[in-house]
């Protein structure tokens, strides 16, 4: 499995899927130091402290302020690269499976003595894998530039506990979830026989699980969270499923 994973990255150019990961980063990095001050602005306008004081102005009562029901780190950091990982999974999974069929090369692929099951698995794993590390490092990398772009960004770095593996733990099972739950676009992208389709799928999925109406969002719902890693989870089965007696041609 390991070495079709690979043959995976090598045949889908990974070279460039990580120079765009780095890209994105970068661009979130800048993105959310320079919006952060704003962020703060907004989640603590018309807040005063017990003595009537401005929330605003002070940092350490900011620091329990929170944004649509999450803390600003989280608002800042986690629904922006979540919801940039979660359409750059389904990007990946249109280009690796959905495409593989518009174009014809999954009937090569399944003539090769080797299950198809085996190729289908290799090809989400090879997705799912990349953009977990690519989600962790992200967010890793954007952490610490917020730590050092402290004086700038004007937002509490309270959340970002370095030294706690409760929020190592965090980063990684929140990644997880995110590039997991992008796979309820493949079934999409199958059914219509379409890269479009399942990108498209995959950007309602981010707004969705990332996105909010007012004060209202479904982010950090675990119920909503666990009813879309069940439909991912479906999703998987049901491009699996059948695929050894489906006629590809």
């Amino acid at each position: 499995m390991l070495k079709l994973i690979k043959l995976e990255w090598k045949k889908n150019n990974i070279g460039k899927s990580i120079w765009i990961a780095m890209i994105m980063t970068a661009v979130l990095c800048l993105f959310i130091v320079g919006t952060s001050g704003e962020l703060l602005s907004v989640a603590t306008a018309g807040l005063h402290d017990s003595s009537g004081n401005p929330v605003g102005t002070n940092v350490s009562s900011a620091a329990e302020t929170e944004f649509y029901g999450r803390n600003v780190f989280d608002a800042a950091v986690g629904i922006f690269t979540n919801m940039s990982y979660v359409i750059f999974t389904g990007v990946m999974l249109a280009a690796y499976i959905v495409g593989a069929y518009e174009k014809g090369t999954m009937s090569l692929m399944f003539s090769y003595p080797i299950k198809r099951r085996k190729i289908i698995l290799s090809k989400m794993l090879a997705v799912w894998i990349f953009n977990v590390a690519a989600l962790v490092v992200s967010k890793i990398v954007i952490s610490i530039v917020l730590l050092f772009a402290n004086p700038v960004a004007h937002i509490t770095t309270n959340e970002i506990q370095i030294a706690s593996p409760d929020f190592w733990l965090y980063i990684l099972l929140n990644s997880i979830v995110m590039v997991s739950i992008a796979f309820v676009a493949l079934p999409v992208g199958l059914k219509l026989h379409s890269s479009k389709a399942a990108i498209v799928a995959a950007v309602i999925v981010a707004c969705f699980s990332q996105g909010n109406i007012g004060s209202y969002t479904l982010a950090d719902s675990a119920p909503f969270y666990l009813l879309l890693l069940m439909l991912a989870a479906v999703s998987v089965y049901l491009a699996v499923c059948g695929v050894e007696r489906k006629d590809v041609g």
